[in-house]
Formats: C-alpha cells, sequence, structure tokens
C-alpha cells in the first residue's frame, strides 16, 4: 500500500506564511514608531525593544518550521509519532465518540517550542473525519481529549484494524487544520495537518498494541514509533 512521493523542500509550513508575514509588519512599524519616539531622548530604550521584538519573531519562526522527514523502517502494524512534543499519557480508556468500546489511548503534548505539523501515524485508508467544536482547556488534562475543540480522524490500515487519531486545541491554540478527507488514501510520511500555538494529539489503538515509548517521553514525528500493533 506503499507509495512514492516527491518530497518538497519546506523550511517553513504554509500555515505560518500569513501570520509571519504580519507580524513582521507589526514589529518593523512597531520599532520604527519606538525609535522615533525615543531616537532625541536615548536609544538604549529602542535597542532593548529591537532585541525582544527580535526574539518574539524567532520563536514564531521556530514555531512555524517544518523539517523534511521520510520514515526509513517497515510500516507494517507499525503506529509513528503524530506530533513532535512529549508523552503524556498512555492508559487504557472508553472511547464512546465512535468506537464504544476500550481502547489504547497515547497521547502527546506539544508545546509551543515544537514543531506543530501532525504525521498520519499508521499507512491506511480514511473512513471518516470529524471536527467538533468545544472548550479550550489546557491540553494536558485528561478532560481536553472530550470536552475541547477537536479534530477526529479514523484510519483503516492494510490489516483492516481502525485507529483514531484526535487533534486537540489547548488554551491557547484556537485553531485546528486537518488535511485528511474520507475515502482518501493515507500513508506514515504525509501530514495529517497542523494545530497553532500549544495542544495535543492522541492516537486510539487496539487493546493489545504494543507500546514502545514511556510517560514523559520526547517524541519526533514521523520517527519515533510509539507501538506495534499485534497483526
Amino acid at each position: 500500500m506503499r507509495k512514492l512521493k516527491g518530497i518538497k523542500k519546506i523550511r517553513l509550513h504554509r500555515e505560518g506564511t500569513k501570520t509571519l508575514r504580519v507580524g513582521l509588519l507589526v514589529l518593523v512599524a512597531a520599532n520604527a514608531l519606538v525609535f522615533w519616539l525615543l531616537s532625541e531622548v536615548s536609544l538604549l530604550p529602542f535597542f532593548i525593544f529591537l532585541l525582544v521584538s527580535a526574539a518574539l519573531y524567532a520563536t514564531m519562526v521556530n514555531f512555524f518550521r517544518c523539517p523534511i522527514r521520510l520514515f526509513n523502517g517497515d510500516t507494517k502494524n507499525t503506529v509513528v509519532a503524530a506530533a513532535d512534543g512529549k508523552v503524556v499519557v498512555i492508559e487504557e480508556v472508553d472511547e464512546n465518540e465512535y468506537f464504544h468500546d476500550r481502547r489504547l489511548m497515547i497521547s502527546i503534548f506539544m508545546s509551543i517550542t515544537n514543531v506543530h505539523a501532525n504525521w498520519f501515524p499508521v499507512d491506511g485508508y480514511i473512513k471518516k473525519v470529524e471536527h467538533q467544536n468545544g472548550n479550550f482547556h489546557k491540553a494536558w488534562l485528561p478532560k481536553a481529549s472530550t470536552e475541547n475543540e477537536r479534530s477526529s480522524v479514523i484510519i483503516e490500515t492494510p490489516d483492516g484494524q481502525d485507529i483514531l487519531v484526535r487533534q486537540i486545541a489547548g488554551a491557547v491554540a484556537r485553531r485546528i487544520v486537518t488535511y485528511a478527507h474520507a475515502d482518501d488514501e493515507c500513508y506514515i510520511d504525509e501530514h495529517l495537518g497542523f494545530i497553532k500555538f500549544g495542544s495535543r494529539v492522541d492516537v486510539y489503538l487496539p487493546l493489545g498494541s504494543e507500546v514502545l515509548v514511556k510517560l514523559g517521553q520526547a517524541t519526533v514525528g514521523n520517527q519515533t514509533i510509539v507501538a506495534r500493533l499485534h497483526p
């Protein structure tokens, strides 16, 4: 089911293009205004403001970076990390929105310093994509999985097992972008979507899946193997 894909050398994610352009214009204008107001008094406050502005813009650029990554291992029954971040949950839970049964949930929390592109964790066929409005609790809280604004993607693997990937908005993140479409095929190495400014991604796996990460472990999207599905 694997396919060859052309790789574009993307340095910054397209979701950040508008934000970075507007941010640069605002900061340039603000620095010009501060310079005009303070140039005849003292340039020290201006240089301080300039350094703070540069640090702020560098943080924004870092947030929207989009590294080129290809998974080089065998993708059969492999579940890779859907995001950069830290594993905050590994537990069996009742998933009542789609499966209505017990599932193994692995959650990855993304801080504002992480890459916020999301990858498909498995190869497969997209059965359903659903966006649900909700609250904006802090993303690491357990209730964020069921009460926050979220986007859910159901993927059927080549072996016929269903996987749920859920992008969850946080207290700061207010925009979830999902590229997945129902009835499309999907592959490891492809972007599932993007979440702006801090949040988490939950993956719901069949019970019996072999977990290969630990709580608190750092993950690299599309590189870290988080689990193996039972054949």
